[in-house]
């Protein structure tokens, strides 16, 4: 397994909150639970404890994902001075594992596997998420860390596109996008075309007028004009 495999516990972290639509998932030790997984050993050792500690940490991974955040600038080293202090507030030891990876003759297909030995199930799971951040943004570039630009979502992705492209965390909020993008587009068009109706409409009243008047068109070229 990839280290940078990990770094999915971050963005499930942040996600399990939408601040601009004033949504939290993350209220209950069941929700603890489910962000770890129902079957793993640490989500039945999880207290209302984990739930304030890991929320904590949410918001600071959300400010890593802010900094890094292309469409708004980008601030790289900031992005990696934020991420640095949660590294060193938990920390983790890589290990060689084996477990679940089997080949074709039945032996272990060894591989690193992070290990953590922290106190509390939220520190335990904190360390891998910022770990495996930490091993995405190094291998593919703090540019990859984004925030969904589908107003009002903000949610956090890692982008694996080949040129850099992404800009929303799913294919519904890209959809979405493009939709309101393209009504927008129609909406101007209509404007457009309809300011262009008056001015066609205004000429044609002053054209009346005058000629109800007995009036004659002023021709331009001064005074001598022809």
């Amino acid at each position: 397994m990839e280290l940078a495999h990990y770094s999915d516990y971050a963005v499930r972290l942040v996600n399990s909150e939408s601040p601009t639509r004033g949504k939290d998932t993350l209220t209950s030790v069941q929700a603890v639970r489910e962000l770890l997984g129902e079957d793993s050993s640490a989500a039945r050792r999880a207290t209302d404890g984990d739930v304030t500690r890991l929320r904590a940490v949410r918001a600071r991974l959300r400010a890593v994902f802010e900094a890094a955040d292309a469409s708004n600038g980008g601030d790289q080293t900031l992005a990696v001075d934020l991420l640095n202090s949660l590294l060193l507030e938990y920390p983790v030891s890589p290990q060689i594992s084996g477990h679940d990876y089997l080949d074709e003759e039945g032996r272990p297909r060894w591989h690193m596997h992070l290990a953590e030995s922290a106190s509390n199930v939220a520190a335990g799971f904190s360390a891998i998420a910022c770990m495996g951040l930490a091993f995405h943004l190094t291998e593919h570039g703090a540019d990859r860390l984004g925030l969904c630009q589908s107003a009002p979502c903000r949610n956090a992705y890692l982008d694996t596109s080949t040129n850099r492209s992404r800009r929303y965390c799913s294919d519904r909020c890209a959809t979405r996008a493009n939709v309101a993008a393209y009504r927008a587009r129609k909406r101007l068009e209509g404007d457009r075309s309809e300011g262009t109706g008056r001015s066609a409409e205004s000429l044609d009243s002053a054209r009346e007028t005058r000629a109800a008047n007995g009036s004659r068109p002023v021709r331009s070229g001064g005074p001598g004009g022809r």
